[in-house]
């Protein structure tokens, strides 16, 4: 091609390799103006017309509207801030996808019904606000009013889940989920218990004069003494296990303030059954990937074998 030169429409066509169609088309809306006409009228162009149509046909496979495209090339508007716009609408654009991708693929694996589907999409799309919101308050209903123990500020900011504003599918995914969970009123309940239960142990060693500060929830106690245990595959119900349980039994008998006697460990039953609630590790489970920390150590084989060992000891 010359600088100077004319050409048909076709031969534009053949060089900017779109179709005479798309080439008029474009003329026709004067993205691509004809430089002249020949004498039988028909249109022809410079050689800048094939530079116009390579840009147009990049701005168009990026998704541009042809409004802006016209601007562009005239340079009404320039190139970085048109680029700039449209990176943030497409950003915004892939955040609602992977939202619909991560609803549909609950859905899928869940086999759940319409009324659950539009549940799930509903939650997917709250704002950050209302994220907020609905986390604040099941930690309200799970820890308001036991202000007394100061370790639960830090337990509640641990149990904040913190969606990024780029967040991947399986983020979404796991918020749903855990916005569902934080929802269930049992769920609540069985964790509200667990709260008032660690209050009124903290409380009755500040009555005692206890001033070694907040003990250590019983359960962490509880994995630390029995982690050997089970890495020496100790039988809970054997004799070996007899120092792994006076461990965690003493502990708790100080919490409380009373002996280790059979209805202690009763006790102890109860309270470590109640932690060992499946939808607990699950909360902490999609927590992690909400918030892309890493998965958290199940405390599930701890506490199945301090429950069988101690259900040995207290019959």
């Amino acid at each position: 091609m010359e600088g100077d030169a004319l050409y048909s429409i076709g031969e534009l066509a053949r060089w900017s390799g779109l179709s005479v169609k798309t080439v008029r088309f474009y003329s026709d809306r004067g993205i691509v103006a004809p430089a002249d006409r020949s004498p039988a009228g028909y249109r022809l162009y410079g050689i800048d017309a094939v530079a116009r149509l390579d840009l147009v046909r990049t701005l168009r496979e990026l998704g541009l509207d042809l409004a802006t495209i016209r601007k562009v090339v005239d340079r009404e508007l320039s190139l970085p801030d048109v680029a700039a716009a449209h990176a943030d609408a497409l950003a915004v654009q892939i955040r609602v996808l992977r939202l619909r991708r991560a609803v549909l693929t609950a859905v899928a694996e869940r086999g759940a019904t319409p009324e659950e589907m539009e549940f799930m999409h509903r939650l997917a799309r709250l704002s950050e606000d209302e994220r907020r919101c609905l986390i604040g308050e099941f930690l309200d209903a799970v820890f308001g009013g036991l202000g007394t123990v100061p370790a639960f500020a830090g337990v509640m900011r641990s149990m904040t889940p913190e969606l990024p504003d780029d967040p991947e599918a399986e983020q979404v995914q796991a918020w749903v989920e855990l916005a569902e969970l934080s929802l269930d009123p049992e769920f609540r309940a069985s964790v509200r218990q667990l709260a008032e239960e660690q209050a009124a142990e903290q409380v009755a060693l500040q009555v005692r004069g206890d001033r070694s500060g907040p003990r250590r929830d019983i359960a962490g106690v509880v994995r630390e003494q029995v982690g050997p245990a089970l890495d020496a595959g100790v039988d809970p119900s054997s004799p070996r296990a007899d120092p792994f349980v006076s461990a965690f039994t003493v502990h708790y008998a100080h919490l409380l303030g009373r002996p280790d006697d059979v209805d202690l460990r009763r006790r102890l039953v109860a309270r470590l059954e109640s932690v060992n609630d499946p939808r607990r590790e699950r909360y902490l489970q999609l927590l992690a990937v909400v918030n892309g920390w890493p998965a958290p150590e199940s405390l599930a084989p701890a506490l199945d074998w301090s429950v069988r060992a101690l259900r040995v000891r207290t019959v």
